[in-house]
Parts: structure tokens; C-alpha cells; sequence
């Protein structure tokens, strides 16, 4: 490892990190070229739950990957990712994901070993610690992507469900309703009730296709529709009226929520600031001046093990960003 880390070895060993990047990088775009030319039967086995025939011209690799790709997101990780995946409208599969997670960690550990280049301890330890932290980037992306997409979901439900009680009136059915919201509506919301009427079309009843929808876009204010609507269907009523009430309660609490983040966005800012700052200034430094750093990463007994003082200094900068997010955090 002394070795491999040593100076004059640093160049080799990142040539090869790099191309090792590279070759996953290659696989994972050719996978996912791959996976785009999905014909109407996996669509159909999607949406109706059936098993379709497999097709004997497939490669057996891409067969092995899919069914690498169907044991992995039967696990609970696999499920948990592969809902997330759904949330943030991403057509990745979870094993392209995993790739994508792998990929990132390698870039990673490039850039980590190219920051303690002055260092073999350097090197080791900010390649691993920026690759853990790359690894993470992915499903971060994922995770905002899914939150605005539900944010803007919200934005756009309180007129969404104006436009349903305004076609119940004019004397369309529910279905009908749906799908004039489908072609009507912007995205995400058109894109979701598209789905929804799909589903109904494919043979799911009304309530299972909200529940999915549900799922999908896990929000309160959705589940206040959906609820509303079951009800309406198991007793009867007027679902124009009740619309309208629930179309008023939900515009009133996005413009609540408009306010309060208005009011926290000064926190937002300082968490960010407060974060960003002293890492972006340690890289910084790191790599116009490498032997100044150096001491920081240097094992061994005291006083010369200072490796503690980034960690400890990275475990109270998140402990600080977390405090002030929930500080600023307010329900409504």
C-alpha cells in the first residue's frame, strides 16, 4: 500500500483509478442504452402484474442483468430505492442505480487521492472519505429531485382539483375527469394522473389506482383527495362540493407554507453558508498548498496524530447544519 501511495507511484495509481472509472462509466452507459428499448410486453407487465413470455433473441447478458436487477429490488433496500427512483420520475433500474453509486465512489476516491497527493496517509484517507461521500451524491440527487417534484405536485393540486370540480359539473364522470387532467394540467400532476387513468384502463379499479398514485407522490395533500373520493364512492354525494372545500384547505396551506419559507430562508442560507464554507476553504487550501494540509492527515501518537481534528471538525459541522435544519423545520 506505502507503495502504491508512494509519490513516485501517485501518477501510476491514479492512471489506473482513472481507468478503471473509465470501463464502469462505459458499462453503465451501454446498460442503460440497453434498458431504453423496452418493448410493449415489459410495459404491459409493469402495469397488469403478468408474466410475459421471455424473449429467446435477447442476450443472455442483458437476461442475466435483468434478473440480477428483479432479485435486487425485491429486497427491501432494492424496493425502497426503486420507489424512490419512481417518486423522482428517473428511468433507472436498481441495478443501474448501484452502478451509478459505484462509479460516483471511484470518481471519488480519484479526486480524495488526488487532494493528499502530498501525503501517502493523506492520499488513503481523503480517497476513502471522498468516496464515501460521493457514493452518497447519487441518492441525495434522487432524494431532492423526488421532494420538488412533490413540492410542485402540491403547488399544482389546489387548481387541479378546481378543474375536477368544475368538469363534475359540467356533467363529466370521474374518469373523464381524470383524463382531462391528464391532458390539461402541467407536469408532474399531468404525468401522474396519466398514470392513473392507464391503470384504471389496464383493469386496476379507481381506488387501487389512486392508492398507487398515492404511493407515488407521498403527500398529504393528496391523501386528502384520494380519501375524499373514496369515501364519495362508497357512500355517495357531492363530490363537486367537497372538492371545492378541499381545493380551498390546500391552497390556504401552500401559501402558508410559502410564507414560513420565506421567514426560515435566512436559516437555510446560514446552514448552507455555515457547511460549505470551512470544507470548500480546506480543499481549497488543500490544493494550492498540499504540504500545508499534510499535517492535518499525519498518523500516529500524540501530539503528532492530528487525523482527529478533521474528523472532529466534520462531525460538529454536521451536527451544526442538522441543528439549524430543524430548528427552521415548521409543520404545517
Amino acid at each position: 500500500m506505502d507503495v502504491l501511495l508512494s509519490p513516485e507511484m501517485m501518477p501510476v495509481t491514479l492512471a489506473l483509478l482513472g481507468l478503471l472509472l473509465l470501463v464502469l462509466v462505459v458499462a453503465v452507459v451501454m446498460l442503460m442504452r440497453s434498458s431504453a428499448t423496452v418493448d410493449v410486453s415489459q410495459r404491459l407487465e409493469t402495469f397488469a402484474g403478468g408474466k410475459v413470455q421471455e424473449r429467446s433473441n435477447e442476450p443472455i447478458a442483458r437476461q442475466a442483468i435483468e434478473r440480477i436487477d428483479a432479485v435486487v429490488a425485491k429486497s427491501k433496500q432494492g424496493s425502497s430505492i426503486k420507489n424512490e427512483l419512481s417518486r423522482a420520475a428517473l428511468k433507472l433500474t436498481v441495478a443501474e442505480f448501484f452502478g451509478l453509486k459505484l462509479g460516483a465512489a471511484l470518481l471519488g476516491g480519484v479526486f480524495g487521492a488526488f487532494l493528499g497527493r502530498a501525503s501517502p496517509y493523506a492520499a488513503l484517507a481523503l480517497g476513502l472519505l471522498c468516496a464515501i461521500i460521493f457514493a452518497f451524491l447519487p441518492d441525495i440527487y434522487v432524494k431532492v429531485r423526488a421532494a420538488q417534484r412533490v413540492k410542485a405536485f402540491n403547488n399544482q393540486l389546489g387548481d387541479v382539483i378546481t378543474m375536477m370540480a368544475n368538469a363534475l359539473r359540467g356533467g363529466y364522470s370521474f374518469l373523464q375527469t381524470l383524463d382531462m387532467v391528464a391532458r390539461e394540467a402541467p407536469d408532474p400532476a399531468s404525468t401522474e394522473f396519466r398514470r392513473v387513468v392507464q391503470e384504471v384502463g389496464l383493469g386496476r379499479s379507481t381506488e387501487e389506482a389512486l392508492q398507487n398514485l398515492l404511493r407515488r407522490v407521498p403527500s398529504d395533500d393528496l391523501d386528502l383527495l384520494v380519501t375524499a373520493v373514496s369515501i364519495q364512492m362508497e357512500v355517495g354525494g357531492n363530490l363537486a362540493q367537497v372538492l371545492d372545500t378541499i381545493g380551498h384547505t390546500i391552497r390556504e396551506r401552500v401559501r402558508i407554507k410559502g410564507e414560513i419559507s420565506t421567514l426560515t430562508a435566512q436559516g437555510r442560507i446560514s446552514s448552507w453558508i455555515i457547511t460549505g464554507l470551512p470544507i470548500g476553504l480546506a480543499a481549497f487550501i488543500t490544493v494550492v498548498n498540499p504540504d500545508y494540509m499534510a499535517p492535518l492527515f499525519t498518523f500516529g501518537l500524540p501530539p503528532q496524530a492530528w487525523c482527529c481534528m478533521p474528523v472532529t471538525s466534520l462531525f460538529m459541522i454536521a451536527l451544526g447544519y442538522f441543528a439549524i435544519q430543524k430548528i427552521i423545520d415548521i409543520e404545517v
